[in-house]
């Protein structure tokens, strides 16, 4: 955020929150525990989540919760049984050898299938287990089945069918090393290419924070943001995203001028106007990048956007992107925990109190939920020695 526009926000969102602190009795400082509806339920269970949704009092944060969890128990199903799959495959093809047609032998190609499978998903290990499993299968059924391999005429062939198991287990066994080790090179490739991906953006990070009040702003904000996003059971892709907009949600500061960032004193309007364009400026210079970067330009552009229309845009509620709708929570939080020119940091449960106030106004209901559990569960705390 910009020096004034972000202390217009704060201090908007600081002055809701201690003028009813201090009508209540309560020491300046201090938190109204009464004051912070927390969710009752948590986010281990369904019920929890649309428990905690309804309590947001926003319908839209139920049906996010309930689309979020019903992609998250499919991944989940298919990821825990993945291994069930493969097994099933096989019994299926050998159910169809022993019963669907006189030339078995046809279907012995089909356990190509669940071998390429676990090549792809596990590597070369259990696509070498797997492949096994299925010639020990073949062979069960082979010797308890005499007629399972037949040649044209339909004359059963004991001499040969032996010779032609191994033959066949022997292709299968190479073909699962070979697409394997594929899988595994390609695996390796791609965490290079992560790594590289992830060391350009903790570079571009420190080009970001450029003052001592915004020193580790954007890894500290990445942090919160994804652990907000892991509450709400957000796909590892998407989470992805969202830490990697977080880092380089403020980039386009890199083009504004560094008198315009320190300036503790009021803008004019032109220079507030400047300010806002920032977030125009990011999207520019990451535009010519491609790839998956090219993916959090529209989070970058929304995440000053506040649900109820009065940010940089107008964009309103699910108008605006989840991931951008996470980033303004983690974003806010982090400044309101920190020093800036124009006023002291505020402690954790002062700034938690000012996100549950802003839920529906300023940030997403659904989202702040999230943020709660996170914070009560410890995971929004921050180790100095990270940083």
């Amino acid at each position: 955020m910009g020096f004034e526009s972000e202390a217009r926000d704060l201090r908007r969102l600081a002055a809701t929150d201690r003028q009813p602190a201090q009508e209540a009795g309560v020491p300046h400082g201090e938190i109204d525990p009464a004051a912070v509806q927390e969710p009752a339920g948590d986010f281990g269970s369904l019920d929890g989540l649309l428990e905690a949704g309804l309590q947001g009092g926003a319908a839209s944060g139920v049906t996010g919760f309930r689309s979020n969890w019903k992609a998250a128990l499919t991944r989940k199903f298919l990821e825990v049984n993945k291994e069930l799959w493969l097994i099933l495959s096989m019994l299926l093809i050998a159910g169809a050898m022993n019963y669907l047609m006189a030339g078995q032998r046809m279907l012995l190609g089909l356990y190509t299938l669940p071998t390429v499978f676990s090549a792809y998903f596990f590597g070369r290990r259990h696509a070498t287990l797997t492949a096994f499993a299925s010639i020990i299968l073949v062979g069960i059924l082979a010797q308890v089945h005499e007629g399972l391999f037949v040649d044209m005429q339909g004359s059963v062939l004991l001499s040969s069918h032996w010779y032609e198991i191994t033959a066949w287990g022997g292709i299968l066994m190479i073909t699962a090393y070979a697409m394997g080790t594929l899988y595994e090179r390609s695996e390796a490739r791609i965490r290079e290419l992560r790594q590289t991906y992830h060391g350009v953006l903790m570079i571009l990070r420190q080009f970001v924070s450029k003052d001592k009040y915004t020193e580790n702003h954007s890894y500290r904000v990445s942090v919160y943001a994804t652990r907000i996003a892991a509450c709400m059971r957000l796909n590892p892709e998407r989470i992805e995203d969202i830490r990697a907009a977080s880092l380089l949600h403020d980039i386009g500061k890199l083009d504004t001028s560094r008198q315009l960032l320190y300036k503790a004193a009021q803008f004019t309007n032109q220079e507030y106007q400047e300010m806002r364009r920032h977030i125009d400026k990011g999207a520019n210079i990451l535009e010519p990048v491609g790839g998956s970067l090219r993916r959090i330009i529209p989070i970058i552009l929304a995440h000053h956007d506040k649900f109820d229309g009065s940010g940089y845009r107008p964009t309103t509620g699910e108008q605006i992107p989840l991931e951008a709708r996470i980033i303004s929570v983690a974003d806010v939080y982090d400044a309101l925990t920190s020093d800036r020119p124009y006023r002291k940091a505020m402690s954790p449960f002062e700034a938690k109190d000012v996100i549950a106030k802003g839920a529906g106004t300023e940030f997403d209901p659904m989202v702040v939920n999230a943020f709660l559990v996170a914070f009560r569960r410890g995971e929004l705390e921050i180790p100095e020695v990270v940083l």
